[in-house]
């Protein structure tokens, strides 16, 4: 069977013909996919802690020798093979292992789309209660009013929601669909974070966020602020479920992987620029603290849109970003297990992304009552449901996923360099990167990120 003849099976289409990204369509679902929740309150704290501008700087050192080397091989393997996470490595080497390797990343991505969706709902509950101004209404307590949520079935009525409007982008197909949606999508997205990011840079104080954020410490910078940096990297670009191989196989030929990668790097970094000067201004101006996690969105700066003046259009729209941030990487994630279906079973794309997004809904539905509701007391191992999904897919599979990729790539098909577009200098030290140092230092944030390795 012909790569072509492949590619048309992935893509659900009985007569050969085959759905492609347009060159801008591609990069802007590619930047799509890693715009994500985390970086919204995730990378500012973490900036923060381990020493503002320094650890930024790290981060961006990173990047480079660890996210886009894999980024690269990802989209690469997915051109090459013409085909889902799994039967592009099959096709590249006939080697049925390696099918079996990159099936696992298709189980990683449909374990995350069950929980992520659930963060999803919760962001397009309270852009309504934003907009509406019922969020903001006087003497509200946030924390316990985002408790009182999460332990009821609203969740569950928004994890629907999102489930159903995934679903229905993925079964338009992907020029009608996804590189539709994200044409327009990240042009918003990008336009409201600006809003946000003049307001906040305009509130009183926020010179003492802004200096939080990327005043360079180098004192704070130690070895676990490498792995923390590392880990970010990794897990910034959704690398290791699949997303970008998925992506990469629908892109045209003349198509340059490696400008691509480029820009999607570029666009992810400037991105969690860009928020942390949303982000800590605000959480200055209004005596906040910084280190609160996923309760920093949900629980602490509602109270500082409720004091600041047009407080709920500001905090309408805030939540508006995180809603388009989870639906464009919701997309990218669920499209993994959608094309699988359409290969295997031979299954249309509607008919694949109505069966899997209920599938999704029906796995994740025990996480979204696991944060507070009927399953909020039920802690095997110390975890709630919603938590051991996250550690395993986060902290096992994906960097797992990750060295598959790696190694794949590196070792066993020896077309790589072809395909990606590199020859002399830069495929060596891309060759190089792959083989022994990106390696290396995804063991290391594995270890570190199980509680293997430990910094006193």
């Amino acid at each position: 069977m012909s790569n072509d003849q492949t590619s048309g099976q992935a893509s659900g289409k009985k007569t050969g013909t085959v759905e492609r990204f347009t060159s801008t369509g591609f990069i802007l679902a590619a930047i799509g996919s890693s715009v994500g929740l985390g970086n919204m309150w995730k990378f500012p704290y973490i900036t923060g802690k381990h020493g503002g501008a320094a650890f930024f700087l790290l981060f961006i050192i990173c990047l480079i020798i660890v996210g886009l080397p894999i980024l690269l091989a990802e989209m690469t393997i997915g051109r090459g093979g013409r085909g889902n996470a799994s039967v592009s490595f099959f096709n590249l080497t006939g080697k049925k292992y390696w099918g079996a390797f990159g099936l696992l990343s298709i189980l990683t991505a449909f374990m995350i789309m069950s929980y992520y969706a659930v963060v999803a709902g919760w962001t397009l509950h309270y852009t309504v209660e934003s907009f509406t101004g019922i969020l903001f209404q006087e003497g509200s307590d946030y924390k316990n009013k985002f408790l009182s949520f999460a332990s009821g079935y609203w969740p569950i009525f928004w994890q629907a929601v999102v489930m159903v409007f995934t679903g229905g982008v993925l079964a338009k197909g992907v020029s009608g669909g996804i590189e539709k949606f994200n044409k327009i999508l990240i042009p918003g997205f990008l336009i409201i974070l600006l809003i946000l990011m003049v307001r906040s840079l305009t509130l009183p104080g926020a010179a003492a966020g802004v200096s939080f954020f990327l005043k360079p410490d180098f004192s704070k910078l130690d070895a676990e602020s490498a792995l923390v940096a590392l880990g970010h990297a990794f897990f910034s670009l959704s690398l290791g479920m699949g997303c970008m191989l998925t992506y990469g196989s629908y892109v045209e030929k003349r198509q340059s992987l490696g400008m691509a990668t480029l820009a999607i790097g570029f666009g992810d970094l400037v991105y969690a620029f860009i928020a942390g000067l949303v982000i800590f201004p605000t959480v200055f101006s209004y005596g906040l603290q910084p280190g609160e996690g996923v309760g920093l969105a949900f629980m602490a700066l509602p109270a500082a849109f409720s004091q600041m003046p047009f407080g709920f259009f500001f905090g309408g729209l805030f939540f508006l970003l995180l809603a388009i941030a989870a639906l464009t990487s919701a997309i990218s994630i669920l499209e993994v297990p959608v094309a699988y279906a359409m290969h295997k079973w031979q299954w249309s794309r509607k008919k694949s992304a109505v069966i899997l997004s209920i599938l999704c809904f029906l796995v994740g539905v025990p996480s979204g009552l696991s944060v507070g509701g009927v399953l909020g007391d039920f802690h095997p191992g110390g975890k709630s449901i919603f938590d051991w999904m996250d550690f395993m897919t986060s902290y096992i599979l994906m960097p797992f996923g990750g060295l598959v990729v790696t190694l794949f790539t590196g070792y066993a098909w020896k077309k790589a360099g072809e395909e990606a577009g590199l020859k002399g200098f830069w495929y060596k030290a891309w060759m190089f990167l792959l083989r022994v140092v990106v390696p290396i230092l995804i063991v290391c944030v594995f270890l570190h990120s199980v509680g293997i390795i430990k910094f006193s």
